[in-house]
């Protein structure tokens, strides 16, 4: 008889025992007897020490930086061999191996390691956050609990690809105008230099007054010439200071707020925090994780203050008995059409697939915007 370590969720609480059977398919069915659906259940194993990859550094030679590819490619591949039935060890030790960014592989095994020693896949994943965020664990924790891992591992995918996408659009609508701006630097730059200084002596040896704008563009040209390093540091110095103002929490909200009231760039810049803010929340929902839980998680990875504080005080608000749409108004960051779908959603009981539809509806929108940005350019 062997003895297995398992996991599982009796009446809303975790709880840790130990079962002996002849393998870890009778220890499966023994427990399904008792009316106990294991979460994670793992040969029980002498104690040794700990080492990744029989002793070898985890990151042996040169990390590789882990791409978000990296880690959309992963969860899809990982959701198709669970819902193929592929043991969850056998997956990750597949996808440790043949996975082509070394630093990631060594991850998953470190990981399929965990799990053989009797740790669920969501603990272990939360010790590599600066790969896994909060909503890829939150995600697969609530699957473990649910027993569809399959199922979860579809979604995230979906919704990082869909964030992914969003991503692209918003950066490939900022190159075009980087490069103009680029352009005409250094067109002005070149001018500067080497143009309007084969105009200053011609007028010089004249002898004539020169009017008003020409002396102005004489100065800047002779600025160009001799004062260039000042303007260098100037614009370092500018640099500097928004860089640091916006580490601190008073100044991130300042300059974020503003973000989104620029003519041009803020309307895209809401609308892309809409859809991001929908989409989460929605796939956090649809998977089983509690609203507050999913509105924390949204708050943190907004990336706007502006929308991080309007989602923190509607979390807020919710503990003190409120709906979630009344206090999302207050915040002024999401538009009256969106506030009512969301409060037809929570009314009906449907509102991780009305926030879907808003988050579908505003991918478009960010689309549309990109489009008139770029041909307003």
């Amino acid at each position: 008889m062997l003895a297995f370590e398992y996991k599982a969720r009796i009446k809303g609480k975790i709880i840790h025992d130990e079962i002996l059977a002849e393998d870890r398919k009778s220890a499966i069915a023994s427990l399904k007897q008792d009316k106990i659906r294991p979460i994670n259940i793992a040969e029980k194993r002498k104690k040794k020490e700990f080492s990744f990859n029989n002793g070898k550094p985890l990151f042996s030679g040169g990390k590789q930086r882990i791409t978000e590819k990296d880690i959309v490619v992963f969860t899809r591949t990982f959701s198709t061999m669970i819902d193929a039935g592929l043991p969850l060890v056998q997956c990750l030790k597949i996808l440790g191996d043949q996975t082509e960014n070394r630093t990631f592989g060594e991850i998953i095994l470190s990981v399929k390691q965990d799990i053989e020693t009797g740790e669920n896949l969501s603990d272990s994943l939360r010790k590599h956050p600066k790969v896994f965020n909060s909503l890829y664990c939150n995600l697969f924790e609530a699957g473990e609990a649910a027993g569809i891992l399959d199922t979860i591992a579809r979604r995230l995918a979906e919704h990082m690809e869909k964030a992914a996408s969003l991503k692209k659009k918003v950066k490939s609508a900022m190159v075009y105008p980087a490069c103009i701006v680029s352009v005409a630097v250094g067109v002005i730059s070149f001018l500067m230099i080497f143009v309007i200084p084969a105009f200053t002596t011609m007028f010089s040896s004249g002898g004539a007054e020169l009017p008003g704008p020409t002396a102005i563009v004489m100065a800047v040209s002779d600025m160009f010439r001799t004062k260039w390093h000042y303007m260098v540091g100037t614009a370092y110095a500018i640099y500097l200071v928004f860089s640091r103002l916006y580490a601190t929490e008073r100044g991130r909200a300042v300059i974020d707020g503003y973000a989104l009231k620029l003519p041009v760039a803020g309307p895209l810049i809401r609308k892309v925090s809409i859809a991001k803010f929908s989409r989460t929340l929605g796939t956090l929902l649809s998977s089983g994780v509690a609203l507050l839980e999913g509105l924390e998680i949204c708050a943190r990875t907004s990336g706007n203050k502006t929308v991080e504080t309007a989602v923190l005080n509607t979390m807020e608000a919710i503990k003190g008995g409120d709906t979630i749409a009344a206090p999302l108004a207050r915040g002024k960051v999401f538009p009256p059409m969106v506030i009512q779908m969301i409060d037809v959603g929570e009314n009906s009981g449907s509102l991780d697939s009305m926030l879907a539809k808003i988050a579908d509806f505003y991918d478009e929108e960010v689309d549309t915007a990109v489009t008139g940005l770029t041909a307003l350019l």
